[in-house]
């Protein structure tokens, strides 16, 4: 279990230095800052999640629910600023990975999860999605 919680308190920490060190695109939409929020960031979170869940089933502490959601949570935040939105993220572990899981796409989760980026910026996205 030591393992999780080091990974989870990394996570946390990561998510941390990554919203103190944010500073909004001057032209939004910054895309490639925020697939990055996505993959390393939200990907990681759902990665260490299904992980838990489908190898020994390690319980989480709350304290460690709460670190882990808030992570998830402050990179999905970043993720909908580096499109000019302001976004109060409140998901659940569970129900991204879920999505992600159903989805097979980090970035259509995203999507369905917070409605961000708006239909006409969707477009723009290659149909070589991650």
């Amino acid at each position: 279990m030591t393992d999780v919680s080091e990974r989870i308190e990394t996570l946390a920490e990561r998510a941390h230095r990554d919203r103190e060190a944010f500073e909004p695109p001057s032209n939004p939409p910054d895309e490639e800052a925020a697939l990055t929020y996505l993959t390393e960031g939200v990907g990681d979170v759902v990665a260490l999640y299904i992980d838990a869940r489908t190898g020994e089933m390690v319980r989480f502490t709350d304290a460690e629910f709460v670190l882990l959601e808030q992570a998830l949570n402050d990179w999905l935040e970043l993720y909908a600023a580096c499109y000019g939105a302001d976004l109060d993220a409140a998901f659940t572990a569970r129900e991204v990975a879920e999505l992600v899981v159903d989805t097979h796409s980090i970035r259509e989760s995203a999507l369905l999860l917070t409605g961000i980026p708006e239909r006409d910026r969707r477009e723009s996205w290659s149909h070589a999605d991650t």
